[in-house]
């Protein structure tokens, strides 16, 4: 079975993220560099958007209903890490 191309692509985007995350403390994680937000903010925010894409839109669910609030699509900057 081939797994469909936009799952390889998330995988990928994904796998490059994190290895862009190594070595990268907590600390720095929640710091904010203005005007961008914070990295913790950045990693709850893609896991907002892959809950909404990949798991409402295709299943119908919502595991985490708290994690649009904190970092949905135009929510405020925090450095409250999802």
């Amino acid at each position: 079975m081939n797994t469909h191309p936009l799952v390889g692509q998330l995988r990928f985007a994904r796998s490059e993220f994190v290895r862009c995350l190594e070595g990268v403390t907590e600390e720095d994680a929640r710091r904010r560099v203005l005007p961008m937000n914070c990295i913790s903010w950045f990693v709850g925010h893609l896991a907002s958007q892959e809950q909404f894409f990949w798991v409402f839109m295709g299943q119908g669910k919502v595991l985490y209903p708290h994690l649009y609030e904190l970092v949905g699509f135009g929510r405020p900057a925090s450095t409250t890490a999802a």
